[in-house]
Parts: C-alpha cells; sequence; structure tokens
C-alpha cells in the first residue's frame, strides 16, 4: 500500500524538478514572459494587502484568531478561529475556503446542525474571484511548516490532499 505522504513526497520532487525547468527556460526571456515568477510574489503580496484590509480585524494580523475562538458567545456564535495553522481551517478543502470566504459562513449552518452558526461575513461582492484565491493563498503561507498532530504531515500538505478532491472553483463559478 502506498502511503498519501510517499506519493506526496515523489510528487514534490516531480514538482521541483518542472519548476526548475521552468525557470532556467525563462532566464532567457522577457520580464513578460517570465510572468510566473513575479506573479506568484504578486499574488502573495496582493493576499497579504487584502488580508490585512478585509480580515485581519477579526482574524488578528498574523491570523492569530480571536481569544477562547473554540468557545461560544452569549449569541450563539464561535470568535473568529485563527487561520495560522492554529485552528481548523487547514482541514478544509480549497474550494470549501472559497466557498466560506465568497458566500459567508452561513452557507452551512442547517435545521440538522442548529448548534452550528457563524459570523463569518461573505465577500462575494466585495473581493473577485482571483482576489479571494489570492487571500486563501496568502493565509496557507501563514502555516509555515506546522505538522499535523496524529498525522505526521505537515498541514500544507494534508490540505493540499483535502484540494485534491476539493479545488477552487473556476472564474466565474
Amino acid at each position: 500500500m502506498i502511503r498519501a505522504g510517499s506519493m506526496l513526497g515523489a510528487g514534490a520532487g516531480v514538482l521541483a524538478s518542472l519548476l526548475a525547468i521552468a525557470l532556467i527556460s525563462a532566464c532567457g526571456q522577457s520580464k513578460e514572459a517570465q510572468g510566473t515568477v513575479s506573479d506568484t510574489t504578486q499574488i502573495s503580496d496582493r493576499g497579504g494587502e487584502l488580508f490585512r484590509g478585509h480580515c485581519a480585524a477579526c482574524h488578528g494580523h498574523g491570523g492569530e484568531g480571536q481569544p477562547n475562538w473554540n468557545l461560544r458567545k452569549s449569541d450563539g456564535l464561535l470568535p473568529a478561529p485563527p487561520l495560522n495553522g492554529d485552528g481548523h481551517t487547514w482541514h478544509h478543502g480549497d474550494g470549501t475556503l472559497y466557498r466560506i470566504v465568497s458566500r459567508g459562513g452561513a452557507i452551512y449552518e442547517s435545521p440538522d446542525l442548529p448548534e452550528y452558526k457563524s459570523g463569518m461575513p461573505s465577500f462575494g461582492d466585495k473581493l473577485t474571484h482571483n482576489e479571494i484565491v489570492a487571500v486563501i493563498t496568502y493565509v496557507k503561507a501563514l502555516w509555515k511548516d506546522k505538522v499535523a498532530q496524529g498525522l505526521g504531515l505537515p498541514i500544507r500538505e494534508s490540505q493540499a490532499i483535502v484540494s485534491e478532491t476539493d479545488p477552487f472553483p473556476e472564474s466565474g463559478q
């Protein structure tokens, strides 16, 4: 039986090789043709700007969340959770994270789960598809090299595995 971690390790080696080839190929190209490298930096920079402007007021400038984030307040809502890898955000695939940011946490409220209430507002009318992806990409950078207890995998790897079946939606969906 092949473990997910070993498959991911092999995939990471292939990905690193492809990235190296792309970088070497880009050296002789114009700045416009080299867009992929600077695009990654731009996404990270833009995601950080957007995070500070739209998310940090509740989730903290470092994504640390609100105190006692896992204890319900008197109104039944949970305080904003940490997004820096200390909470549960990394358990969700990119698609779920996108839907929560875009449509707000209330989309997961249900009569079947009367105890679940979310104060997370929707940002789909304030941020574009690419801006939401940039914010989520920035949040994942806050996770650094944290490892999931009990799984032995870095949380970025665990989240990437979940995202294989729950990817970001295409733009316009």
